[in-house]
């Protein structure tokens, strides 16, 4: 392979050109490099890979995805938790499960599943055996990203316009805080309709799209 393709695969493996951080990249490299050394132990066998997937492909995309959340100011471990949820096939997992996959301490899983908790990203439910089991819903980046994202500029628009209201509306600086507020005003809204639309667009298909089983089971004859 030609060293630009090198170059290539790295940067898209790490965020893509708009968002490749050499440093993040780098660590990534490195976490890569450490965990292909590590020895398996004699007698152990590695889990049998769901839908007959590549466990270092696997390894390596969730890697690249938290790697971007990293990029976009979500600290290391509630990235890593998050793209445990997002990639799992079981829809939520328990602690115990992410502490065996990540392999850090039951410590470092309590406080990032309490924090993405309290910030709507994810939520908790009891499974029959009464244990909690974290999960992501359909709703995440409505609830967290775009709302939250709108409400940080609604403050923005009102900070801007005390400001207006302390210097006095006639003076440059005033005018200068209130174009910043009506900026941000329009961009919240915009914001917000955007993400309702496509909610209830997203929902409808997934609401009225039938399951391949369904679709066989209503063939000729039924």
């Amino acid at each position: 392979m030609a060293a630009g393709d090198l170059r290539a695969r790295e940067v898209m493996r790490n965020g893509g050109p708009t968002a490749y951080r050499a440093d993040l990249a780098h660590r990534a490299t490195e976490r890569r490099a450490r965990r292909r050394r590590q020895p398996v132990a004699r007698g152990s066998q590695q889990p049998e890979q769901a839908h007959g997937r590549d466990p270092e492909a696997g390894r390596e995309y969730e890697e690249t995805f938290t790697t971007l959340l990293m990029q976009q100011g979500v600290p290391k471990m509630r990235s890593r938790v998050l793209t445990c949820l997002f990639t799992t096939d079981a829809g939520s997992l328990t602690a115990a499960e992410l502490v065996g996959h990540l392999q850090v301490s039951p410590a470092s899983v309590s406080k990032a599943v309490a924090f993405l908790e309290s910030q709507g990203l994810i939520r908790r439910k009891r499974d029959e055996r009464r244990r909690d089991r974290y999960l992501v819903d359909d709703d995440v980046w409505y609830q967290s990203s775009m709302i939250a994202a709108a409400r940080s500029n609604a403050q923005l628009a009102e900070t801007a316009r005390q400001g207006v209201t302390i210097l006095g509306s006639d003076t440059p600086a005033a005018v200068r805080l209130e174009s910043i507020a009506r900026f941000v005003d329009f961009v919240a809204e915009s914001i917000t309709r955007a993400a309702e639309q496509a909610r209830d667009i997203l929902h409808t298909k997934t609401a009225t799209t039938p399951r391949s089983d369904q679709r066989q089971e209503s063939g000729p004859g039924r």
